[in-house]
């Protein structure tokens, strides 16, 4: 198997950016999110699950998890939340160490926003990355990209760890305040050293 790298970071960090560099470089990049995003939506690995413990009201006509709906749940309910992610995670995680079995040589970037937050992965991969920014970037890009409000933007932060805690538990870390540019140089950099690493088996 080759090198694991995990790529975790706030909401509105940069996450997507970064990973997108890396895969411009040629490095296979699993994202976790994708994988939620399939195993909710029709026919997906979650839904039966999802509808059993919080009903038919939160599945679509058409089969799939009414994002909408559960967002707001959960945003305002901690143990909905948690019962949430028993549910996706233990399912997106197999499914995302499936992927990186076969994956090519000589590393991959495995994106996982709650990286630290959930058990299982830490001791599967072999590095972990963290992109952060100052809070106001962090608030604004999210607004921006989702059409949430400061608040929800507010409540999604404050389920995650705190910025202190993150740098504590990374093996690496970008930082996100300047322009596209000056993200994509320490992509580059890390790039050479995650393949000197990998060639050092």
């Amino acid at each position: 198997m080759p090198l694991i790298i995990g790529l975790t970071g706030g909401i509105g960090c940069g996450k997507t950016s970064v990973s997108k560099r890396f895969s411009d470089l040629g490095v296979c990049v699993i994202d976790t999110d994708q994988i939620s995003h399939q195993m909710t939506q029709r026919g997906g690995a979650s839904i039966s699950e999802i509808r059993r413990d919080f009903g038919d009201s939160f599945i679509t006509e058409e089969g799939s998890l009414d994002r909408e709906r559960m967002r707001t749940l959960v945003f305002n309910d901690e143990p909905s939340r948690r019962r949430l992610e028993s549910i996706l995670h233990p399912l997106i995680q197999t499914e995302a160490f499936r992927i990186a079995a076969s994956a090519p040589p000589p590393y991959l970037i495995m994106v996982v926003p709650l990286l630290l937050e959930t058990p299982g992965y830490r001791d599967r991969i072999d590095l972990v990355l963290t992109v952060g920014c100052d809070e106001r970037s962090q608030i604004e890009r999210t607004m921006k990209r989702s059409g949430l409000s400061e608040q929800e933007v507010r409540s999604i932060m404050s389920a995650q760890i705190t910025w202190q805690d993150r740098i504590q538990q990374s093996d690496d870390l970008i930082i996100n305040n300047g322009d596209l540019a000056h993200l994509e140089d320490q992509v580059d950099s890390l790039h050479l050293k995650y393949l000197s690493l990998s060639n050092q088996g």
